[in-house]
């Protein structure tokens, strides 16, 4: 398929990407990897009449000790974020996930924001920002504010982006220490998953979930089970509860369900392991 015709501009700085979202308005968007917003535009579910490129904004590229926490460039790509030093020793969960996307062309490419900003319940990065208590810092006309991961994935491929923001840091408090894990089941090796965890337990446990719902998700009723003094195995019996997993092709909701079942105690079973 071919995308509808577009303009095409390339910023300069993160200021001059922002100034081009507020002049183009809602159908201005930002390309960096493009693997998530250039199939849309060839199927025609995205028309964008002004394409910003940032993908050679180097400022916006790192990874880096920021105290407490380990905070991440937007454009920083899934092979650097899984190659990270510094993010295998304090947040182990995000450097492994990113080592799970797609093939090795496409984690040189693909940008940690890039698969954030477009907020896929099918993508594994978001799962473990949950998981991990992640915040996105988003920069805009009105200057920088922080949203919680909670917080900033409102429907489907709908997140708290403003029009004219610009996903600037992800922000992971460290974890050094911690149990954790990722599972996901799928058909084929580089297919998105079915149904995916990752699991963090540190304390308190954080668990997010891949493709069981309109968006990533939390799977609260598990982390509230395990606080309440549940079992592994009987807190994994609430993995979908409350929760709309979707029909497709690969699965059906009662089948993601029991996915999300076996996964969820997979995975709190190999973080305690681990801690």
């Amino acid at each position: 398929m071919i995308p509808a015709a577009f303009d095409y501009q390339r910023a300069g700085s993160i200021d001059d990407a922002i100034h081009l979202l507020s002049e183009g308005g809602e159908d201005a968007k930002l390309i960096a990897g493009g693997h998530s917003l250039l199939p849309l535009m060839k199927l025609r579910l995205a028309a964008p009449t002004l394409l910003i490129d940032i993908g050679r904004l180097q400022d916006l590229s790192y990874v880096r000790d920021a105290g407490d926490a380990v905070a991440v460039g937007a454009l920083t790509r899934h092979h650097d974020v899984h190659r990270s030093e510094l993010l295998a020793r304090e947040a182990p969960l995000l450097a492994h996930v990113a080592g799970e996307i797609g093939d090795p062309q496409v984690r040189h490419r693909g940008t940690i924001g890039g698969s954030l900003a477009h907020g896929d319940p099918a993508s594994d990065l978001p799962a473990a920002c949950l998981a991990l208590g992640a915040s996105f810092t988003l920069l805009g006309p009105g200057g920088e504010r922080s949203v919680a991961a909670t917080e900033f994935f409102l429907g489907f491929l709908e997140t708290a982006l403003a029009p004219e923001e610009v996903l600037a840091e992800i922000v992971i408090p460290k974890a050094a220490g911690a149990g954790w894990s990722f599972q996901k089941f799928n058909r084929r090796a580089q297919d998105w998953a079915i149904v995916g965890v990752a699991a963090v337990r540190n304390g308190s446990t954080g668990i997010g979930l891949v493709n069981m719902g309109s968006t990533p998700l939390r799977a609260g009723a598990v982390e509230s089970a395990l606080a309440a003094g549940a079992s592994i195995e009987e807190a994994a019996t609430h993995a979908s509860d409350g929760l709309d997993p979707p029909a497709d092709l690969n699965a059906s909701p009662e089948y993601r369900r029991h996915l999300a079942e076996v996964l969820v105690r997979r995975a709190l079973q190999e973080a305690d392991g681990r801690h």
